[in-house]
């Protein structure tokens, strides 16, 4: 709690919750002025006004004033900011997939100018892990559930393959593998897709660890399993 009055009688308080805080600076001008006019808002560092004789002749604190401040980001960070993964068209750069760790998968066709949700419909609002095809552009794999273990994280429920470059997904399975951290497809057989599961992430059990499937997604086969607890967070292939 900030006491204005006391702001209004020491023009040192003034400009040290001032500093301290800018977030509050264009909230606590327009009180400050309500307390005492523009001569109010003076203090060490301010040049709003100036005590004196001369404070009739100091700028007034009018909308014009205030518009010449930026607004700025100053944080605390948004969990929804977080960016999990970026896949590109290799036919048309102006195609960006994106994968937000707390808030959908989103399409630009223009190289980023505009964004289109394209996950709204689906089971999970996280996502971990986006993969195009590299034989076909139009085949988007996404694994769901952030792929950031932390206190504040949200939980997928598998993953999603579409055929016609986002307008409509089917989920092809790991349901309960809950985090999906890397997907890669096979550069030479599209049905070739291996998944990198972490598994719930409070708790054992669930799919966890490498998986790979040589039917497009239709069945699934654990390749490297290591215990109840430990899941598998990246996948690459060599591609020699």
């Amino acid at each position: 709690m900030i006491d204005f009055e006391r702001l209004h009688a020491n023009a040192n308080a003034r400009f040290g919750v001032i500093s301290r805080f800018p977030v509050l600076l264009l909230a606590g001008l327009a009180t400050l002025a309500a307390l005492g006019g523009p001569g109010a808002l003076a203090g060490p560092g301010l040049l709003v006004a100036q005590e004196g004789d001369d404070a009739d002749d100091a700028p007034e604190l009018n909308s014009g004033f205030i518009s010449g401040i930026g607004w700025r980001s100053i944080g605390p960070a948004i969990a929804s900011g977080r960016i999990a993964d970026i896949a590109v068209d290799p036919t048309d750069r102006s195609v960006w997939y994106v994968a937000a760790s707390s808030g959908n998968v989103w399409k630009t066709t223009n190289a980023g100018t505009t964004w289109t949700p394209i996950f709204d419909d689906y089971g999970s609002y996280s996502i971990g892990a986006i993969a195009l095809d590299p034989n076909d552009h139009l085949t988007l794999w996404v694994g769901t559930g952030e792929n950031n273990g932390q206190r504040s994280v949200g939980y997928g429920d598998g993953i999603y393959k579409s055929i016609d470059g986002g307008r409509s997904f089917r989920n092809m399975g790991l349901e309960t593998s809950e985090h999906i951290g890397k997907i890669q497809v096979h550069p030479d057989d599209s049905d070739v897709v291996f998944v990198a599961a972490q598994g719930p992430l409070w708790n054992a059990g669930g799919e966890r660890g490498l998986y790979r499937t040589m039917d497009g997604g239709e069945s699934w086969e654990r390749v490297l399993e290591i215990d109840e607890h430990t899941g598998v967070n990246e996948v690459y292939l060599d591609p020699r």
